[in-house]
């Protein structure tokens, strides 16, 4: 490997670094007040559970720092994602965020945030999407659920956390794949579907393996098909879209994100943060007992992923606009 150089942009690099590290000291970041992990859903959908397991193990790696997590629900995310896109760059507001919804609602409605302009800081997970069933449902299987939804067009009804979102899209994409229409119903978050689902009054729901793992424990719904490439070892009895005879691979990517504008210096200490946790045991053995399918990204990498399904995303809406 060569040595590295030492030129004039390296030295005034390293010096702004440590005129940076003052300013920020004044400004009272992260010690003064604390950092707020907004949640646009409501409690307990697998948004919630990762920004929660996270949160502490963020907070143990920002000298000082203490780490809360708000729930701001509404409009299938935008609430709470627009209170973070317009939140003071000071590195006192981040939010979670999935992917495909932050680029998905941009799409189909007017918001208040640009999503290539989000200071996209650490992916967390990668979840596949999947469509679940009560325990007692007649549906034993994903070529049931097509055999039913053919034979009443638009009438088979399906519950999502939210128009846009990535099990909404993922079930677009199952339609389009099979030539068929099912009945959508919005919820304000997964864990408001589940209500219905559990009582009989839905018929399928439509949510990530994470959020299902719990009741798939306890025998209270069954997995119908997941949309991964291939069988969750979380979850191995459950058959892939692909199996049932679609070809859909389609996934939730969670993470943590800034407001535009955050400072380089603020992102690089949380960017920084992040990759530590990611490579502590701890954290790995926390989100394995939390149920969360890591797959990390930090940084760049991170924006690279998230911004990368855009096109694709936009071209599903020239054939089949999802705004209900």
């Amino acid at each position: 490997m060569p040595a590295p150089l030492f030129g004039r942009r390296t030295a005034l690099s390293a010096a702004a670094a440590m005129l940076a590290t003052p300013a920020l000291a004044q400004r009272g970041w992260p010690a003064t007040r604390p950092i707020e992990i907004v949640v646009p859903f409501a409690p307990g959908g697998g948004m919630d559970v990762m920004a929660r397991t996270v949160a502490p193990f963020l907070a143990a790696q920002l000298p000082g720092a203490r780490v809360i997590v708000g729930n701001r629900a509404g409009a299938g995310g935008q609430v709470g994602t627009e209170a973070v896109a317009n939140a003071a760059p000071d590195g006192f507001v981040l939010g979670a965020c999935a992917t495909p919804t932050i680029l998905s609602q941009p799409i189909e409605r007017a918001v208040r945030w640009q999503p290539a302009e989000l200071t996209y800081l650490a992916q967390v997970v990668e979840d596949p999407c999947g469509l679940f069933v009560r325990a007692d449902s007649p549906l034993r299987g994903l070529p049931d659920l097509l055999a039913a939804a053919r034979a009443r067009p638009d009438d088979v009804p399906y519950g999502t956390a939210g128009i846009g979102g990535d099990d909404h899209i993922a079930t677009l994409l199952l339609e389009e794949a099979a030539s068929l229409r099912l009945n959508h119903i919005p919820f304000n978050g997964t864990s408001q579907l589940l209500v219905p689902l559990l009582g009989g009054q839905l018929a399928v729901g439509a949510f990530n393996i994470s959020e299902a793992l719990p009741l798939l424990r306890d025998r209270s719904i069954r997995g119908l098909a997941l949309a991964s490439a291939e069988r969750n070892p979380t979850a191995p009895d459950i058959p892939t879209y692909r199996e049932g005879g679609v070809d859909v691979v389609f996934s939730a990517g969670r993470g943590i994100f800034g407001p535009p504008g955050l400072p380089g210096a603020i992102r690089a200490q949380i960017e920084a943060a992040f990759a530590a946790i990611f490579s502590d045991p701890a954290w790995s053995d926390a989100a394995a007992r939390a149920g969360l399918p890591l797959k990390p990204l930090v940084g760049a990498a991170y924006r690279d992923a998230a911004l990368g399904g855009e096109a694709a995303l936009r071209a599903l809406w020239a054939r089949r606009p999802w705004k209900e």
